[in-house]
């Protein structure tokens, strides 16, 4: 057992600091990775307790660490060209159609290829699949209804499974009747309703930039157009953005991702998603929330709804257990605020109902516990993944390139420089086996070219550093590629 020496002119929490260091370049410790707690090291040296605690505090005032409620302290990736706002001088856009359809299409193909590394997808349950639970459940539930499985369910979902999802709002203040929420087909379908609700054939829909393709995609399927809106690395869409961007288009409804985005991993403050509500309803704009991934939250608080904050009941909540549970089940759920009626018809001329045996199934694995005991570990698995991923880009891709700190999610939001064009690249990575998705299916008018996301939900082994170096050795060769093209 090694001990600090007490006759040294170092202090003591600067021996423990070198010790920690030492760890790391052993790799003994690796980015992600929990530090030994305070009464380990403090044990282990025979030092005092505040002693260790000044050293883990000095670390986090370096960024060098961060500090979990409940949980300790974690090593975080270093050396990483952290992703910055853009300027205050971006271009206000005007609301267009769908310039990258192909490419989309292209990214939703590669997700099955088999033999492949999909990093392209966003499935953060592969860090922590709960199937043996949800399996065993099913089996459990089955017996019991195996006669009414096959047969139609109400049009608004179970409702023991609403009961329980209103529960889980009530606990964060918001109050919802189990009566006004309807159960989709996942997300996506309960964003179709809810654009429908709003909004009709030719309305501007304004949107987060960078955006999810699939919310680009659906606006289009819907006749109507995207209004792309800035959106902060940290914080999300920009209140004066979108201040100027009501006073210069008329704007049918928002769709923003008010929780965490997808790709930046960027969450607003409870305070300025109030804000944003405020102005919002002050000139009578209905906000779609796409709430799918508030419960990955890497801060100490889940972040509130905005449905909590709303007065004229405009805004349309959005969720589902896509990104939490069971990406297959496809149960989403919608809280449709003053839209109440309109949401029930179009669900009932959609698709009539959701599958009831999945709906069932969850309704049993929220009672148990097991769902919340699940999400716990998640989080913890996709912030070790996400720091660890972090680390290896910053190590193995050209050093120019820079990187998003997500709050939540499972993925990252990468910037290469800006001569390099990451669809380029897109099919050799394929033939590689490996998946990622290019920036520009994130903007409507085919913005961030020399941008690409990728996942770092995965069950984390060899084979995802492998697949980061080869990411790494294409964005090298197209980076020497395009450079040298452009100076000849």
């Amino acid at each position: 057992m090694r001990l600090l020496d007490k006759k040294s002119s170092s202090f003591l929490y600067q021996q423990v600091i070198d010790f920690i260091d030492q760890q790391q370049k052993t790799g003994a410790l690796l980015p992600g990775d929990k530090l030994p707690s305070l009464r380990k090291l403090s044990r282990q040296f025979e030092i005092s307790v505040p002693t260790v605690k000044q050293a883990y505090v000095e670390l986090e005032r370096q960024g060098r660490v961060c500090a979990r409620p409940q949980s300790g302290y974690y090593l975080m990736a270093q050396q990483v060209r952290t992703l910055q706002p853009r300027p205050a001088t971006w271009a206000q856009c005007k609301p267009t159609e769908i310039t990258c359809r192909s490419m989309i299409e292209q990214v939703h193909d590669a997700v099955h290829l088999p033999n492949t590394v999909a990093l392209g997808i966003s499935n953060p349950i592969q860090a922590h699949a709960p199937d043996k639970a949800l399996a065993r459940l099913m089996r459990s539930v089955l017996s019991k209804v195996s006669d009414k499985a096959v047969s139609y369910g109400p049009v608004t979902g179970d409702a023991k499974l609403r009961m329980q999802l209103a529960f889980r709002y009530q606990e964060q203040a918001v109050d919802i009747n189990p009566n006004d929420i309807v159960i989709t087909n996942g997300a996506q379908e309960a964003l179709s309703i809810a654009l429908q609700c709003v909004a009709k054939r030719g309305d501007v829909i304004a949107i987060e930039s960078p955006c999810f393709f699939g919310i680009i995609e659906l606006i289009e399927t819907l006749g109507m157009k995207a209004l792309e809106v800035y959106t902060c690395t940290e914080d999300g869409v920009c209140i004066d953005s979108l201040k100027q961007a009501i006073e210069q288009h008329d704007i049918a409804a928002c769709l923003f991702s008010t929780a965490i985005n997808n790709p930046l991993g960027s969450m607003k403050s409870d305070q300025q998603r109030q804000a944003m509500v405020e102005l919002l309803e002050a000139h009578n704009i209905p906000l779609i929330e796409d709430d799918a991934y508030s419960e990955i939250y890497f801060t100490e608080h889940k972040p509130k709804p905005a449905q909590l904050y709303s007065e004229k009941g405009l805004v349309v909540t959005c969720s589902s257990f896509s990104k939490t549970a069971a990406p297959g089940y496809r149960v989403g759920w919608l809280l449709p605020g003053k839209f109440e009626e309109q949401a029930k018809r179009i669900k009932r001329a959609q698709s009539s109902s959701t599958p009831m045996l999945q709906q069932w199934t969850l309704n049993e694995y929220l009672l148990s516990g097991d769902y919340d005991r699940h999400l716990a570990v998640l989080r913890k698995n996709l912030q070790f993944n996400c720091e660890r991923m972090r680390a290896l880009i910053a190590e193995h891709f050209p050093e120019q390139v820079c990187i998003s700190q997500p709050q939540g999610g499972s993925v990252l939001w990468i910037r290469c420089q800006s001569h390099v064009n990451t669809s380029d690249f897109f099919q050799q990575a394929l033939a590689e086996g490996v998946s990622f998705t290019p920036g520009v299916v994130f903007s409507p008018s085919g913005k961030y070219s020399n941008y690409m996301r990728v996942s770092y939900g995965v069950k984390w082994g060899d084979e995802i550093e492998a697949a980061i170096m080869t990411l790494a050795k294409l964005v090298h060769q197209y980076s020497d590629k395009t450079l040298s093209m452009g100076e000849s």
